[in-house]
């Protein structure tokens, strides 16, 4: 799980980070000293699935945070004061631990991050929508879906047993679909990350039962695509 970590105490974010890097499951990627550079990493597109928050910090709060993500991924608060725990509660965190901080309760707080995490991937897979043909209603599971393509004023939706095509735009579909499985790759393509079967310079190759289908990466998204994926680099 890619986390960051929000928290104006120095201290606390050096065991934090020990903690985090032991943890074989979680990849640290930033540690923010105030939550005003943590919205603006989020808003800048970078995928996060878990944030250890602080609650009192200057010129924002971990609840003014809260307030002010929408959408935000699962949060783990950590604060020294246990009075903020009820009303943390109401965003629905995932989970609240109390300093000083112990490995044991990092652990099982970040372990329940990664079984819900788990859950909701499952419970993704599957749900569906429903596509008109003709004059019937189809069923599609996500996961059923390779790619979506655009075409002028219309969509086309590719499984491997069929396409449809529907009056939709780009921007509504990808909002349709879960980002956690499909990622926009290009002005015109949606590819579900799962079907990839290899990336080839700029463009990706998905395996059909016969032959395979090349999709070109567009250059404004494939720094995000590269940090979507679980790359393993030499």
């Amino acid at each position: 799980m890619k986390c960051i970590l929000i928290d104006d105490d120095e201290m606390s974010c050096r065991v934090l980070e020990d903690y985090v890097n032991r943890t074989s499951f979680l990849e640290l990627l930033h540690t923010f000293n105030n939550a005003v550079d943590a919205i603006n990493f989020i808003k800048e597109g970078n995928s996060i699935d878990l944030i250890f928050l602080d609650i009192e910090m200057p010129e924002m709060t971990g609840i003014d945070f809260l307030n002010t993500v929408l959408n935000p991924p699962q949060i783990i608060i950590v604060s020294s004061r246990e009075k903020y725990a009820l009303e943390a509660f109401e965003y629905s965190v995932t989970d609240y631990i109390l300093k000083p901080l112990n490995y044991a309760r990092f652990f099982k707080a970040a372990n329940k991050a990664l079984e819900s995490s788990t859950r909701n991937t499952q419970d993704t897979d599957e749900k569906e929508i429903f596509i008109k043909k003709s004059s019937s209603l189809i069923k599609i599971k996500y996961s059923e879906i390779l790619w979506v393509e655009a075409l002028e004023n219309y969509v086309v939706i590719n499984t491997r047993n069929d396409k449809f095509t529907i009056h939709f735009t780009m921007k509504a579909i990808d909002n349709q679909l879960p980002n956690s499985i499909f990622k926009r790759v290009h002005r015109s393509f949606i590819v579900n990350i799962r079907e990839i079967f290899s990336i080839e310079d700029s463009s990706i190759v998905i395996k059909l039962s016969e032959g395979r289908k090349i999709i070109p990466i567009g250059k404004s998204y494939k720094e995000k695509l590269m940090n979507d994926i679980n790359l393993i680099s030499k």
